[in-house]
């Protein structure tokens, strides 16, 4: 889209941009030299050359505004106002840091401004940002989200994601494209089929602009109106601006094995700072221009306190590593449950937990394909479309990775998402943002961020569903530090963790066996709660303790009678959830019976079953009399057809007769 002429800024607004861009380009420079001190320790990426872009978005902004932002982020946290000495001290590795030193260049937290968060990953900011402005629309706030990226990004499967969601959504985003034409050295010209990035919106259904990239009044004058059209309720824009960073992608790496001096130093004389002077004094004002020269020498002493504050702080205490992987304090241990007086089946139980905690909590919402009208494929939200409307039951675009990093951006914004993503194959395109976003937010933001974010979604084997619609993923997720991992096997415990679930600060995926969806059982009215982290017995034996997870229960349970009659009294345990994994409930049981089998439907290396067979190897080791035994599913794709399927997944008889055997060892 062309942009119209405006007439020309205030003084006082010129000399504001100028004062940001002037913070921004000495931080950068005094780092630059910070780092061939060694006084930084990983990676700095620095932002000079691209001032004019932060600045003038920025300048737009409340705090209450936020951003999102990419590996090249100082600049944006210096636009939004983060104090030069907290990105220092976040560069040298010092607890007074931005993100208390758990961030560095690429990781940089101040959500009290706003800045929630820069990524070492390309492209979850856009998504972020997406979750940012449906919060606001849930919330019924004014407020605006802006992603800032590369043109790297722009070649990224979440550029199309965001930039769709953001439209049929209508949401308060700005999408900023920074192109300085090369994702580390990759020419974009190279990359891109289309380098007209500012030409893509309107196949979005959005307004979009091309920018000089080093004109900051040009860019604070389209991202103002930007901003004005995102508050008013119509919706995102996309802005492309065409720039160079005149250093190296990172400092201390090589700079023309791909790009030329001459290119570089060219760019160089379309410094914006420069640019932006010469702009405004074209009457040569003495004044004006000695206006400048006292900014730069208040920003210099800003930097030379900034850097001297960063150097005298002291690093952060070691015992403080493992602080905030997940939300602090602790809750309070959920009450007894109360007796059951009915019996409905899982899905009707979470289906119920769900309603009860949205009719009482605004700030929930579901997003998923075909969870609105329809109620879900397997009827998880089957009614609540009708009493809370499409946007807190909101149908999808089939875009697994968008919509789970639209959910990490919501939940850092102040609402709380349900994504139902149908089958846990399906999510596997979003596994990056659940590991590298999700589960790390809280963590690296030093606890200021919250992740209520609920994944939920089928496993198991059965139907003839074949190999994308039958996985068992929660070993794989158990191993991510951050998550909560649940994987109930019946209708009350499914309905008093899924309450759980829905109330707690931390993320939680939450895997449901397809077939035990439909299987009734007793489940108490009203409200309760069950914790994470705390097994069950669903049988009391004292011969020997099986654990299994989900369907296995229910097959384990299924011999259990038989077994007695034969003189073999079997303990159950019911893990409920596998991280956390209740590793006292399982030693205190084989303390009693002597003898351990689990049983696990997923796959034997690396399983649950193995880290439950190392945990009482470890721990438990002088209270068994036989060997630790495990029966787990077949180490294979899943198969279609009856025959094969049948012979990958544990059965009845199987576990019977491991039992027997484990007996007689």
């Amino acid at each position: 889209m062309s942009v119209a002429e405006s007439s020309p800024p205030s003084t006082s607004v010129a000399l504001s941009l100028y004062r940001v861009m002037q913070i921004i380009r000495q931080t950068e420079e005094e780092l630059a030299r910070c780092h061939q001190r060694g006084l930084i320790h990983g990676a700095c990426h620095t932002y000079v050359g691209e001032e004019a872009i932060a600045t003038g978005v920025a300048a737009h902004l409340r705090p209450e505004d936020v951003v999102f932002s990419t590996h090249r982020g100082h600049g944006h946290a210096l636009a939004k106002g983060m104090p030069p000495r907290e990105l220092m001290a976040e560069l040298f590795g010092r607890e007074t840091g931005c993100s208390r030193g758990r961030g560095g260049s690429m990781h940089l937290f101040s959500p009290e401004i706003g800045m929630m968060g820069t990524s070492g990953i390309v492209g979850p900011c856009i998504l972020q940002a997406c979750g940012g402005g449906y919060s606001f629309k849930i919330l019924k706030t004014d407020n605006v989200a802006v992603a800032f990226f590369g043109d790297g990004a722009t070649n990224n499967g979440a550029f199309h994601e965001g930039l769709n969601m953001a439209s049929i959504w209508n949401l308060p985003v700005l999408f900023i494209c920074e192109n300085n034409q090369y994702a580390t050295e990759v020419p974009f010209s190279y990359a891109a089929g289309n380098t007209n990035v500012g030409e893509r919106g309107p196949m979005y259904g959005m307004p979009s602009f091309t920018l000089d990239g080093n004109d900051v009044l040009e860019i604070h004058r389209v991202a103002g109106e930007a901003v004005e059209r995102a508050r008013s309720g119509e919706g995102p824009t996309l802005i492309e601006c065409r720039t160079y960073r005149t250093r190296p992608h990172a400092e201390g790496m090589g700079d023309f094995g791909y790009r030329t001096r001459e290119d570089v130093d060219s760019w160089k004389l379309k410094c914006p700072l420069v640019r932006l002077r010469q702009t405004v004094q074209e009457d040569d004002s003495p004044s004006l221009s000695a206006k400048f020269d006292a900014i730069d020498a208040e920003i210099a002493g800003v930097v030379k306190e900034a850097r001297e504050f960063a150097e005298a702080s002291p690093p952060p205490a070691s015992e403080t590593a493992s602080n905030h992987v997940y939300a602090e304090p602790a809750r309070a241990p959920a009450p007894p449950v109360p007796p059951a007086t009915r019996s409905i089946t899982m899905t009707q139980a979470t289906q119920e937990a769900l309603a009860e905690e949205m009719k009482v909590n605004p700030t929930i919402f579901v997003m998923g394909e075909g969870i609105g009208v329809r109620g879900g494929n397997f009827k998880t939200t089957a009614g609540l479309y009708e009493l809370y409307g499409p946007e807190r039951l909101c149908d999808t675009p089939i875009c697994e990775r968008g919509f789970v990093g639209l959910a990490c951006g919501a939940g850092m914004t102040g609402t709380r998402p349900v994504i139902d993503f149908m089958f846990a194959d399906f999510v596997l395109d979003s596994v990056g943002e659940i590991i590298n976003q999700v589960a790390k937010m809280q963590y690296m933001s030093s606890g200021r961020l919250k992740m209520p974010v609920l994944l939920r979604g089928c496993i198991g084997i059965g139907h003839s569903a074949a190999t994308h619609h039958s996985g068992n993923y929660y070993g794989m997720y158990a191993q991510v530090p951050g998550l909560r991992v649940v994987v109930p096997s019946n209708a009350a415990d499914a309905k008093g963790l899924m309450k759980r679930a829905l109330r707690c600060d931390d993320p939680v995926m939450f895997l449901e066996h397809r077939e035990i969806l439909t299987v009734k059982g007793p489940v108490p009215e009203g409200d309760y709660e069950i914790d994470f982290g705390k097994a069950a017995i669903a049988r009391p034996g004292k011969d020997v303790t099986v654990v299994a997870l989900a369907r296995m229960v229910h097959l384990t349970l299924s011999v259990c009678d038989e077994l007695e009659k034969a003189g073999i009294s079997v303990e159950v345990v019911d893990p409920r959830t596998v991280s956390p994994l209740d590793v006292d409930t399982i030693l205190k049981s084989v303390q009693k019976t002597g003898r351990l089998l689990v049983v696990d439907e997923a796959f034997g290396p690396c399983s649950i079953a193995s880290e439950v067979a190392a945990h009482v190897a470890d721990r438990g080791f002088n209270d068994l009399d036989a060997p630790i035994k495990r029966i787990n599913g077949v180490f294979t794709p899943t198969p279609y057809s009856p025959s094969l399927e049948k012979a990958v997944v544990p059965n009845a008889e199987d576990i019977a007769q491991a039992i027997r055997d484990l007996v007689n060892e």
